[in-house]
């Protein structure tokens, strides 16, 4: 039997208008109505949407690709441990994935405290984003990803390589728009 589906309504015209009547003075007013207005856009949205399970299709996994929000070593550093919970945002996955991927990966070694939770290093996280990249963006089979990483030791320092260049790919790309 299935949910019956509530129908999302937000009036963009209602809420400029709102946002329109309030003085310039008043911008954090109106930065918090549009703060609220998109909050509850959001909570009906994870409403009508709950999580599918099983596998994603490949559409929106190469849609994934780009969205994944790990912070810059400056960011990432700053902590010592990340939950499971806070990894599994970054990536855009979920937790079981990730457990099942420390299982599968020797580099992955999160601490684990007396009640069994995971806390990720930062150096586990950046660990993760190189298997990520093998298995998601280069498309790898597990096993293919564990014997790259047995073969090439210093597959990190690769990955790393390859993350830079294409940083100045963009930067030059962008450049050449701008001219």
């Amino acid at each position: 039997m299935s949910k019956a589906q509530t129908q999302i309504l937000f009036d963009f015209a209602e809420a400029a208008s709102a946002v329109s009547k309030l003085d310039e003075k008043d911008s954090k007013k109106k930065i918090s109505i549009l703060e609220k207005q998109i909050a509850a856009v959001n909570a009906n949205i994870k409403v009508m949407a709950p999580g599918k399970r099983g596998r994603r299709s490949l559409k929106i996994e190469n849609e994934n690709l780009d969205h994944i929000q790990i912070p810059a070593d400056e960011i990432l550093f700053q902590k010592q441990y990340y939950s499971i919970g806070d990894v599994a945002e970054m990536f855009l996955e979920k937790t079981s994935l990730i457990r099942y991927w420390e299982t599968e990966f020797d580099i992955l070694n999160p601490m684990k405290n007396r009640k069994g939770d995971r806390f990720f290093r930062p150096i586990d996280v950046k660990n993760l984003k190189l298997i990520y990249d093998l298995l998601r963006r280069r498309k790898m089979t597990i096993e293919g990803a564990k014997a790259y990483l047995k073969s090439n030791g210093n597959a990190e320092e690769k990955y790393e390589l390859i993350q830079s260049l294409e940083k100045i790919k963009k930067f030059l790309s962008e450049m050449k728009a701008s001219l």
